[in-house]
């Protein structure tokens, strides 16, 4: 894989979201933050992610949608079940994935991080082709950007969010990265 100099994957598939805004003078871009997504809860592979990060999603489609009514939010990166990447916001840029977030002594994580969406639940083990595009993707990320940590949702908003979720294996995670080994994964002991 590549990021390129304006801060998007060459193997991505694209998906120029309107929901996203420029990092602060100076952010050092150091942590990456793993998210997982359904929409409707627990189906896999609509469009629907797809429709939210950019702004479209038909709220009056599905009732579970309603409270998405309205929302603004993005993520960089985006991994099917399938293992393949979709890119909605430049790395460059800041994504609006985190919310409310505070991580190492910094809040807005936005501000500094890296968003990855897996498809997924709390409920249930996520595929191994996913974890492998995301092994080469944190891989290469950490080639382009000072990647210093990488966390779950649920550590930079404890109470608040749950995921990537109990399902998620960091331990595969580390296991099928190259550079990403010399990342800090802060809560695992």
């Amino acid at each position: 894989m590549n990021i390129n100099t304006t801060g998007w994957c060459d193997e991505a598939e694209i998906h120029e979201s309107p929901h996203f805004n420029e990092r602060p003078e100076g952010a050092k871009i150091d942590l990456i933050v793993i998210h997982n997504i359904s929409l409707p809860p627990g189906k896999f592979g609509t469009s629907d992610i797809e429709s939210l990060f950019m702004g479209c999603l038909d709220c009056k489609k599905d009732p579970a949608f309603k409270d998405l009514e309205g929302l603004r939010v993005s993520s960089h990166f985006f991994i099917t079940r399938t293992g393949k990447l979709h890119q909605f916001v430049s790395c460059n840029d800041r994504a609006w994935h985190a919310g409310v977030s505070y991580f190492n002594g910094k809040e807005n994580c936005n501000d500094f991080s890296i968003g990855i969406e897996m498809e997924g639940t709390d409920d249930e083990a996520f595929e191994l082709e996913q974890y492998r595009t995301l092994a080469e993707l944190i891989d290469t990320l950490s080639e382009h950007y000072p990647i210093a940590a990488i966390t779950g949702h649920s550590n930079i908003a404890p109470g608040r969010k749950t995921d990537p979720g109990p399902h998620f294996n960091w331990l595969q995670l580390i296991h099928l990265c190259g550079n990403g080994k010399n990342i800090c994964f802060p809560f695992i002991k």
